[in-house]
């Protein structure tokens, strides 16, 4: 499905479930797309978990675009394509959530959209070697429970556990979070069937 933003349109595959408890919304990183490793596992794990599971590639990657531009016009956009979501599906709880720069979007726009909770994939909690320009206030500044899980090798940093409701730090993993993406979604689908 399409949905059309001020910043072109953004395209969205739902996985639906029949009775679903809830939707999970999840989005990608800068660079990368819906069909990530730990994007595909989270999706399936949920499934399996009887919750409907909506991924959404950004105005921006439709558009060709690397980088999502200003996180204003990013947010806004995303916004949009989450009111068409809900509108569909009345009464139905949400979490949204998505790796890296998706996890972004998802903590910023969270109360503005009625999320009940976020999923943050590989929260890029500051450019790699810059510690000094942590990102850390968007994960407080949410207004709704954050389950963060990150690698811990992740060279954009880990968040400390005071950052999120539950913070789950891989072993072994990068910012990919590609080596047990398995886990990923197990760790991903036990917390978000608390909202439903």
């Amino acid at each position: 499905m399409q949905v059309m933003t001020p910043r072109g349109p953004a395209l969205v595959e739902v996985d639906e479930v029949a009775d679903a408890r809830l939707l999970l919304v999840l989005t990608h990183g800068s660079g990368g797309g819906v069909d990530a490793p730990d994007l595909l596992a989270v999706r399936d794990a949920a499934v399996a978990a009887g919750v409907s599971v909506a991924r959404v590639t950004q105005a921006f990657r439709v558009a060709g675009a690397r980088a999502p531009g200003s996180a204003a016009r990013q947010d806004e956009a995303w916004e949009i394509v989450l009111g068409e979501l809900r509108a569909a599906r009345p009464g139905l709880p949400v979490v949204q959530g998505g790796r890296s720069n998706g996890a972004r979007v998802a903590c910023r726009t969270a109360k503005a959209v009625g999320a009940a909770a976020v999923v943050a994939l590989a929260f890029p909690l500051h450019p790699p070697g810059r510690p000094e320009r942590s990102r850390a206030d968007e994960l407080r500044g949410a207004g709704v429970d954050v389950l963060v899980v990150n690698g811990e090798r992740d060279p954009f940093g880990v968040p400390d556990a005071g950052d999120a409701a539950r913070l789950v730090v891989l072993p072994g993993e990068g910012h990919e979070l590609k080596r047990d993406p398995a886990r990923v979604g197990e760790v991903v689908a036990e917390w978000i069937v608390r909202y439903a």
